[in-house]
């Protein structure tokens, strides 16, 4: 699940996929793969109400502003009102939404254009139709506003016809090869003739009454609940159920507890030892499956001690990461392995091992490293320099026992190695909304989400996407990594370049030196394909329940009933 909305332009494909707010935190991007776990003959019934478990929320409603960084607020809220270009079908493969009459047309210029043709049925809860200006009205706000999450593709976008209400011509600076995650992923299209020349994050981040989705927003009491009730305008498949209510929980293990209990019929929990007791429970469909979201160790570059590539590189060798995967997920996805790469083999072609250079664990190499570097250990076995220990803070989510042990065997495989962890976990809100954009750590363990399975990741790894007064703090490459500056110049221009190279052979060549930029400068350590997790009540929810990686388990609630 997802930590973080990692690539807007990617909110998934990477699949694209609940950080959730325990994980989430930090970033957007892509991808989807889905799989039917209801098999059902079942006639559908009209109305009542269903109860689900979510383990985090977010921080607002402001899908754009930097505070809407948790993927939660994407599963519960955002991806079941907001209107989008694209979904995915069962394979992670872009298809025109119900918003959308078809394909877009793309013009590869120069310059590049994109032509979507909206449905003429499709149109807000209050009966004013979906128009281009509202396609123009959200580029503008993202473009050019101020505190925005993710700016990546839209700053490249020239302008927006709207000379036709129905057709939404868009044109772009130069080549732009992720355009399909534009106007959807977790940011979605905005209503011009509600926000347009007010104050949008004031009338949105606290939430909003409109909605060009299936549902609409009846309330989010914060630290509560959220309740979701049909919208009757909705044009597509309307709503059967007469709500759907997200409980909030303080974490992973109360929202177990409550599913075991029945007061909650659905739960999209993160993987924690234990869980795989869940499968033998009475009428419950339990499935994990690898996707496009990852787990990864999330470094702050410009902090001590880990501003010196030799320390991050002498982590990495000091990481066991077979052994944290197999005691810490194989009970719940037996076939799952670590990856070294901050991709997952579900992206395909765009996968590499570059970080095995780095395996086996290897405390010799730690020692090279180090000594090379100018530490020396002192009595107590940790590394020191210039006075100062090798002493090193992480955090996570709180309430999440596997990261909480995950944190524990990286304190006990370090120690080992000469490194002192402290660990020091707070609230979901406060990590991906607070603490990671203003670069308030040293270490950070979280998911990425990716919202497709594009390649591109210039929106995490680029310099120029580090938070800054300049871009408004809103980069998503919070590891701040700005040397050595003859590896950093490599992953620019790999990145930079796979964003605006159209040819899938050389973007793919692109991307891989990207790749193998990033395992060089060890801005961060891949640790596993986050195991993506549905467990419900067969004998209460009646449709297909479906793996989403992007938009979560829930973005096709509206074709449920209720049974019995």
């Amino acid at each position: 699940m997802r930590d973080v909305r990692k690539y807007k332009a990617l909110a998934a494909a990477l699949a694209v996929l609940a950080m959730v707010a325990a994980a989430c935190g930090s970033s957007s991007k892509k991808g989807t793969s889905a799989q039917n776990t209801t098999q059902t003959t079942t006639a559908v019934r009209e109305g009542g109400d269903l109860v689900f478990g979510a383990e985090q929320e977010g921080d607002c409603l402001d899908w754009i502003g930097s505070c809407a960084g948790a993927a939660w607020g994407v599963y519960t809220i955002q991806a079941l009102t907001m209107p989008r270009t694209f979904d995915f079908d069962d394979n992670a493969n872009y298809k025109p939404s119900v918003l959308l009459t078809g394909e877009p047309k793309l013009d590869p210029g120069p310059p590049q254009k994109v032509t979507y043709n909206i449905n003429p049925k499709a149109v807000w809860d209050d009966g004013q139709p979906i128009t281009s200006h509202d396609f123009k009205y959200t580029w503008d706000q993202i473009a050019n506003g101020q505190d925005i999450y993710d700016k990546t593709g839209y700053d490249q976008i020239t302008g927006v016809d709207d000379s036709n209400p129905a057709t939404a011509v868009v044109t772009f600076k130069s080549a732009f090869a992720d355009w399909r995650d534009l106007f959807g992923g977790f940011y979605g299209i905005f209503p011009s003739h509600l926000l347009e020349g007010k104050d949008r994050d004031a009338l949105m981040k606290d939430g909003y009454t409109f909605s060009g989705g299936p549902w609409k927003l009846d309330h989010w009491t914060k630290g509560t609940e959220t309740k979701l009730v049909p919208n009757p305008a909705f044009w597509g498949q309307k709503p059967h159920l007469s709500s759907i209510t997200f409980k909030l929980e303080q974490d992973t293990a109360a929202e177990q507890a409550a599913f075991k209990s029945k007061q909650v019929s659905m739960v999209y929990p993160q993987a924690q030892p234990g869980q795989e007791q869940l499968k033998g429970l009475p009428d419950v469909n339990f499935d994990a499956k690898s996707g496009l979201s990852y787990e990864g160790l999330w470094i702050n570059t410009t902090k001590f001690p880990v501003d010196s590539l030799a320390v991050r590189q002498a982590l990495a060798f000091a990481t066991d990461k077979d052994a944290i995967v197999k005691q810490l997920f194989a009970p719940v996805q037996p076939d799952i392995k670590p990856i070294n790469s901050f991709f997952t083999p579900a992206f395909g072609k765009a996968f590499s091992d570059d970080f095995a250079q780095y395996t086996p664990r290897n405390l010799d190499k730690v020692t090279s490293l180090m000594t090379g570097d100018g530490w020396a250990k002192g009595a107590d076995g940790i590394w020191a320099k210039g006075g100062k220990k090798a002493q090193i803070e992480i955090k996570s989510t709180t309430g999440n026992k596997r990261r909480e042990l995950t944190e524990q065997i990286l304190q006990s495989q370090w120690k080992e190695a000469g490194f002192d962890l402290v660990i020091n976990n707070e609230k979901s809100s406060v990590l991906f909304g607070q603490d990671a954009p203003k670069g308030n750590y040293t270490i950070n363990l979280y998911a990425q989400t990716p919202a497709s399975s594009d390649p591109g990741q210039c929106v995490i790894w680029c310099s120029k996407n580090i938070p800054t007064d300049a871009n408004g703090n809103s980069g998503q490459n919070w590891t701040r990594l700005s040397q050595p500056a003859d590896i950093v110049k490599k992953l620019d221009d790999a990145w930079g370049a796979a964003d605006t190279e159209l040819d899938v052979n050389k973007r793919l060549e692109l991307v891989h030196q990207g790749a193998k930029a990033v395992a060089d400068s060890v801005p961060g350590i891949p640790l596993d394909p986050f195991p993506d997790i549905i467990a419900y009540d067969s004998s209460k929810i009646g449709g297909p329940v479906t793996h989403d990686f992007t938009y979560g388990p829930w973005v096709n609630a509206n074709l449920w009933f209720l049974k019995g």
